[in-house]
């Protein structure tokens, strides 16, 4: 084995490394690995950038681009209304039927918008029903999932996978080519989510106790302003009680009324009642110096909490939101949103203590005291999904019907070989842009720039395993494991073994990894048995696109692991199930619509 094979196993062992740690954001990491790629000599200065001027790349952000424009239209929340009046009536249709246009969504616009937009639906579903929301939030991740598969650009994998054939002299993948074996997935995934699933999944975090969700009661309670507290006639700022006891005072009720506006710098007064966040140690030690009552023993509730204008939400942080990376003081966040963030959930974890300084991070959920006003504002804030108040969330829009039938119209014009799939998006965003559906300020920002450097900053380490030899020989390695079987079963064998190998490498680091790393393997196994390449790389596709069993292996796994209260485990008695289901399929009809010879 050479230095320069050596060399790319040890990179890619430090990726895995650093890609499951989270240690740097993995656009930051894209570039060091470019970098590194550069610098020592694996690929050269064009090779460097090349993924910058991708053909796959620049198709991604142009989609970006037109599911934004799809999702304001309005149509998907208008959708939404006829399945939560359907599931009334029929619960096990409406869901059904939700499952279905998730999945149908999916293999047209990023499937990551459509789930943004279909939890709180969900979570309305499940307490109109009077379920539990993890009954639904899986369920939807995997309909977005596999949904993707069904279409060129349903998902970024098939894109990228497409732009690597085509520079290996594979012919471009078509617009529909990926429907016979993704329609079966998507028959197969919706039984499971309807039959299978709800057996399988836990009952966890009723919509209802949000206070008790995030385990709050004990850190919630109420303190009169006594006569010849030390606070009277000064303010919470001035009196440094965050600083001082890490309590913050959430309201004011003076008088009964109860005031949140500008509660820093309101005047205290005696007989004033503090609603107040902090830990047990801090409220003795508060109400020890400066003088104040403990109303009684028992802690705020859910109700005492929004009494008044003020109301309990939950915040879901979305994938290209501008709070990702930034603290909550950096933020300005209560001054800004007018909110108070109560406590973070992180990957099953709730944090309570010196929430200011964490660094949030995507797929956060936070858990917000505002004004009930505020509600129908937040809404349209891209940067956080709200799964609470459908009420107000849920109501009718007036749809813009040119940005509604643009992508349809693209994906014919591809389809049909009158334009390039880039060509044609491209089209379709200049049309909205010409017409003023988006501004160009909202075609910039809803573009998840992170995503797309890490993508186009990646590329170069496959080009990096083909020129050193070592995408050659992991695909030697895939073919004398196939050499066990029978030669008449050899090809079969090496394409169930890759869409295996794909699938659990998936699950630990991401698709698109999965799918840069592995494609070229697949071709050069291929090559070795001297079978057509096609039917591996599609496997690739489809096996990188369905990852079940970890929150991690996929965006929309991620960002319902909060609001579902899941736990890994839950992933893995779930998914793991329908990923064995997806390997067999695979491995059975892969080849019936796309031969080997």
């Amino acid at each position: 084995m050479s230095i320069a094979i050596l060399g790319i196993f040890g990179l890619m062992i430090l990726l895995l490394v650093l890609l499951i740690l989270e240690i740097v954001p993995v656009d930051v990491l894209g570039i060091g690995l470019l970098l590194v790629l550069w610098l020592s000599g694996y690929v050269d200065a064009e090779q460097a950038i090349a993924g910058f001027s991708n053909k796959a790349v620049l198709t991604v952000a142009v989609m970006f681009v037109l599911s934004h424009a799809l999702v304001k239209t309005g149509v998907l929340e208008n959708l939404a209304q006829s399945f939560i009046a359907l599931e009334r009536k029929k619960k096990w249709l409406g869901t059904g039927l939700f499952f279905l246009s998730v999945s149908l969504f999916s293999g047209f616009i990023n499937n990551v918008a459509a789930v943004a937009i279909f939890i709180p639906v969900a979570m309305h579903m499940a307490s109109q029903s009077r379920t539990s929301p993890s009954k639904l939030l899986l369920p939807l991740s995997y309909a977005a999932i596999y949904g993707g598969t069904i279409t060129l650009i349903g998902t970024s994998t098939n894109l990228i996978v497409s732009s690597v054939s085509e520079s290996h002299g594979l012919r471009s993948f078509g617009m529909f080519e990926f429907l016979p074996l993704g329609l079966v997935f998507l028959v197969v995934g919706t039984l499971y989510n309807l039959l299978v699933l709800p057996r399988i999944l836990p009952s966890r975090a009723p919509i209802s106790t949000l206070v008790g969700k995030y385990h709050m009661a004990r850190y919630l309670t109420e303190f009169r302003i006594d006569v010849g507290s030390p606070l009277i006639g000064s303010t919470c700022r001035k009196k440094q009680l965050n600083e001082l006891y890490e309590i913050t005072v959430l309201a004011i009720i003076r008088e009964g009324m109860q005031i949140t506006t500008n509660v820093g710098n309101l005047s205290l007064q005696a007989g004033d009642i503090l609603l107040t966040k902090g830990g047990l140690d801090n409220f003795l030690k508060f109400h020890q110096q400066e003088k104040v009552l403990a109303l009684s023993d028992v802690k705020l509730s859910e109700k005492e909490l929004q009494a008044g204008d003020n109301v309990l939400v939950e915040g879901l942080v979305n994938t290209d939101s501008s709070l990702a990376g930034k603290t909550l003081s950096e933020l300005d966040f209560r001054r800004k949103y007018q909110a108070f963030v109560l406590a973070i959930g992180r990957r099953g974890i709730t944090i309570k203590k010196k929430i200011a300084h964490i660094r949030l991070k995507f797929a956060d959920t936070l858990l917000m005291l505002m004004p009930i006003d505020r509600i129908s504002e937040m809404r349209d804030d891209p940067d956080l999904v709200i799964l609470q108040h459908h009420e107000v969330n849920m109501r009718k829009k007036k749809i813009r019907w040119l940005a509604v039938i643009v992508i349809p119209i693209v994906m014919i014009l591809a389809a049909t070989g009158l334009l390039d799939i880039l060509a044609a998006a491209m089209l379709g965003m200049f049309i909205l842009l010409i017409t003023k559906h988006i501004s160009t300020r909202e075609a910039y920002g809803t573009i998840n720039w992170q995503v797309i450097i890490f993508i186009a900053a990646f590329i170069p380490f496959g080009v990096a395993m083909e020129t050193s030899g070592a995408a050659q020989m992991m695909g030697e390695s895939v073919s004398v494991l196939a050499e066990m079987f029978p030669a008449s079963l050899r090809p079969h064998a090496m394409l169930s073994i890759l869409y295996l190998i794909t699938s659990l490498f998936t699950a630990i680091v991401s698709n698109n990894v999965a799918a840069i790393v592995l494609t070229p393997i697949a071709i050069a196994a291929a090559n070795n048995l001297g079978v057509d390449a096609r039917p591996l790389v599609f496997t690739i596709c489809y096996a990188a696109s369905a990852s079940f069993m970890t929150p991690i292996g996929y965006q929309t796994n991620l960002m319902v692991y909060g609001p579902g209260k899941y736990r890994f485990v839950d992933f893995i008695k779930a998914g793991a199930p329908l990923n064995l289901i997806f390997w067999i399929i695979a491995s059975v009809l892969t080849p019936v619509f796309w031969p080997f010879h």
